[in-house]
């Protein structure tokens, strides 16, 4: 068993709360492969790593169960599963039909307040790729999307993903190999926005479109690389 980093953070709050926030922890730590697959994650030790009962630490486990990061094994316990190219493909099939419907509408109308804070987004996102920092990078790729979403006033949209995204999350991690990588992914926001700076619906559709096919074009190496890793 792999114990949780030290330095997790106590929690003086509500249970339900709390296991909230060990959900997304354990969620981040697994798409970043901190926990890669295989790994057992104890209630006890999950409860002792955050400073809360061990009620918190079942639910998070449930709530990590429910979209596919782990799995319940009779005499092993709780266990990281292996990446699911089949699980990937359908968040990133879903990932397009909203997301090209988003940026659409973006077209159409966007908040101008929203728009101005992705200027902020993106420039933060080129500095964590310089810095070659890739779990601050992804971080800033998802306030990416969700602001998009945000500013085309459907949130509802990104919501319907964001739990599910995880399995195309951790392909991604895989993918971002370098710098010049990252940088590419950045070019590819800068054309997106640019369109729906625009209004042109087509052209804001076909650079998410392209976006979001990166992962399938970066699939073929990370299979061949990290065989270990998926099912």
């Amino acid at each position: 068993m792999i114990s949780i980093a030290t330095s997790a953070p106590r929690l003086h709050m509500t249970p339900d709360s709390a296991a909230h926030q060990i959900t997304q922890a354990l969620r981040r730590a697994i798409v970043r492969l901190e926990l890669p697959p295989g790994v057992r994650l104890s209630e006890n030790e999950v409860a002792l790593r955050f400073g809360v009962s061990r009620q918190p630490a079942r639910e998070a486990m449930i709530a990590l169960a429910k979209v596919g990061l782990v799995r319940v094994l009779p005499q092993r316990g709780t266990v990281v599963v292996k990446i699911s190219t089949r699980q990937m493909m359908q968040v990133r099939f879903t990932r397009e039909a909203l997301e090209t419907a988003i940026v659409r509408r973006a077209c159409e109308r966007f908040d101008p307040l929203i728009r101005a804070s992705i200027d902020s987004i993106m420039a933060t996102q080129r500095q964590t790729a310089l810095a070659n920092d890739q779990a601050a990078f992804q971080d800033h790729d998802e306030r990416f999307h969700a602001a998009l979403a945000k500013g085309a006033d459907a949130e509802l949209a990104w919501q319907a993903v964001i739990d599910v995204k995880c399995h195309m999350d951790r392909v991604c991690h895989l993918t971002l190999w370098n710098t010049e990588t990252m940088l590419a992914l950045i070019a590819q926001h800068d054309t997106i926005i640019s369109a729906i700076d625009a209004g042109d619906a087509d052209a804001a559709d076909a650079a998410m479109r392209h976006h979001l096919n990166e992962i399938l074009r970066s699939l073929p190496r990370v299979l061949a690389e990290r065989t270990d890793l998926f099912e």
